[in-house]
């Protein structure tokens, strides 16, 4: 039997509003979090695959009820000032991305440490955070450890919280690599995207919980995106077939809250970071993608106010 794309489509978005109510039985079962006055758990939207203005994107994260938007760092003026205008008019908080592609890597350096300082030093809105896509998987030692120096000095110097991401062809690609950076600088703080260790390992991580947990009380901020033992980004977190990366994912999630809490933190940072094609899976020809970016994400912030209630 065949049928059209249209059809099938058709078909994949009821099965997953049907899937949706059992997942947030399944959730309610697992008690959330509450947390404690003078603490909160700030969600940011990403403008990954989104396809208009600042102005446009920022509209409709306020009105899907994110407190603020992590974008790249923007490097000319113009594109500053259209961002910062759109903050300002939606009141939202900001995070900023920072890296660059050069495989050159002193160049890689000069370009980095520019684009960062110039961010940290910009006086029109302070953002919570600098994620880094920092260094290279293939950089060697001296040149990772002058970018992570780096960064340790700006944090301390601005008073900024500044991550370095566990991130694919990043210096932080794979747990074990991860360790040896967390160990040798202990001062390196992370932006957690597990989801890409889940891939790199093929696993999730049962067999490397010692530096799991490491990296858990170093990370000052989450990328919640569900990666699974194939791919750094299940198809749709809804459907059941995918419970297991879920609650794997959210007990990670858990513990950096919980630990925060413990120590005495006044925030936690989430980005709801599920992708467009090609993280997001596709049909073939058509590049159609098999479910909504955007629904997704929304659904991974409402889910995350659930868990972690003020």
């Amino acid at each position: 039997m065949s049928i059209n794309r249209r059809k099938f489509l058709s078909i994949a978005g009821s099965a997953a509003a049907i899937v949706a109510s059992p997942w947030e039985s399944l959730m309610a079962s697992i008690p959330a979090i509450q947390l404690p006055a003078g603490f909160q758990v700030k969600i940011m939207g990403t403008n990954w695959g989104f396809d208009g203005t600042v102005d446009a994107f920022c509209a409709k994260a306020k009105a899907a009820g994110y407190d603020g938007i992590e974008m790249w760092w923007p490097g000319d003026l113009a594109s500053q000032t259209d961002l910062f205008t759109a903050l300002k008019k939606h009141q939202l908080e900001v995070g900023f991305l920072c890296g660059v592609g050069e495989s050159n890597p002193e160049k890689h350096v000069l370009a980095f440490t520019q684009m960062i300082s110039a961010c940290a030093h910009q006086t029109v809105q302070r953002p919570l955070y600098i994620n880094c896509h920092s260094g290279k998987d293939y950089f060697p030692d001296e040149i990772n450890n002058q970018i992570i120096q780096f960064t340790i000095h700006l944090a301390k110097a601005t008073g900024l919280t500044i991550c370095h991401e566990t991130h694919r062809s990043r210096i932080l690609f794979a747990a074990h690599i991860a360790k040896e950076y967390m160990q040798r600088f202990n001062d390196l703080r992370i932006t957690l995207d597990i989801s890409h260790w889940c891939n790199v390992h093929e696993s999730l991580l049962h067999d490397q919980e010692d530096t799991v947990q490491l990296a858990l009380t170093r990370a000052d901020h989450i990328h919640a995106r569900v990666g699974h033992p194939e791919g750094p980004q299940v198809s749709d977190p809804r459907a059941p077939e995918w419970e297991e990366a879920v609650k794997r994912h959210i007990a990670w999630w858990d513990k950096i809250v919980e630990l925060k809490i413990k120590s005495g933190a006044k925030q936690l940072t989430i980005l709801t970071e599920f992708g467009p094609p090609d993280y997001m899976p596709t049909l073939p020809y058509t590049r159609q993608p098999l479910a909504d970016q955007w629904a997704i994400n929304v659904h991974m912030m409402q889910l995350l106010r659930k868990r972690y209630q003020a």
